[in-house]
């Protein structure tokens, strides 16, 4: 069973999107800051990260560049989601270095489908 870290600040949203994930048969973890993604990702590896872009201290943008551009992490795909949702908010995630941007609210199909797609590449 993949393993997918959703990285989200708001409750309501976290639990959205962790439950839709479960039920497709994905194991799921999920935290509430950048901080605290990068304190998990020291002990674990999942499989796929589903990162909010506004969150408190660092940002998702910010932890997708820094991710990316660690060894260590480059090679774990990245899901933006954000209520930022313009071509260009699209466009500078994926400069980013993520795998794939969702605009908020996320439609929950969508979702596993950019998740499992990113899991098979």
């Amino acid at each position: 069973m993949s393993l997918v870290l959703v990285i989200e600040d708001t409750l309501t949203d976290r639990e959205v999107l962790a439950t839709c994930l479960r039920r497709s048969g994905l194991e799921v973890l999920t935290c509430i800051s950048s901080e605290e993604a990068l304190e998990k990702l020291r002990s674990l590896r999942p499989d796929a990260i589903v990162l909010d872009v506004v969150l408190p201290g660092v940002s998702g943008f910010e932890l997708c560049r820094e991710l990316k551009s660690e060894p260590t992490t480059a090679q774990i795909p990245v899901v933006l989601c954000s209520t930022k949702g313009t071509d260009m908010d699209r466009f500078w995630g994926l400069r980013q270095g993520a795998d794939a941007y969702l605009a908020k609210p996320v439609d929950q199909e969508e979702l596993v489908r950019t998740v499992k797609s990113v899991l098979r590449k």
